[in-house]
């Protein structure tokens, strides 16, 4: 029973020399500068979180937009197709130009 107070005796007094120190005129800017480290710290690294994930989003919307791309550069061939224009003309009564019709756009 004797060792159990003596014990509590123990950390009552280590918790008031801890804050005998923390709250001193030196250990307070001390504790001060450590804890506004620790804050930015934590304010940096979430802000780089979020950086990551708008990069990773750009990154995605940049793949889908480069697959759109080749998907209507696929659709302009097919629709620009000698053959497909051959059959329009077929339908819509169109003869084949003749040479001094055509004009070459550089």
């Amino acid at each position: 029973m004797a060792k159990a107070v003596k014990s509590d005796k123990n950390k009552f007094n280590l918790g008031k020399k801890i804050k005998e120190i923390v709250f001193s005129s030196q250990g307070f800017p001390l504790f001060l500068s450590f804890t506004t480290l620790a804050i930015l710290f934590v304010l940096f690294r979430m802000k780089n979180v979020e950086m990551d994930y708008k990069i990773t989003k750009t990154n995605k919307d940049i793949e889908k937009v480069l697959l759109d791309n080749k998907e209507l550069k696929a659709k302009n061939a097919r629709l620009l197709s000698s053959e497909r224009l051959r059959r329009l003309a077929a339908v819509h009564h169109l003869d084949q130009p003749k040479q001094d019709q055509i004009i070459v756009i550089p």
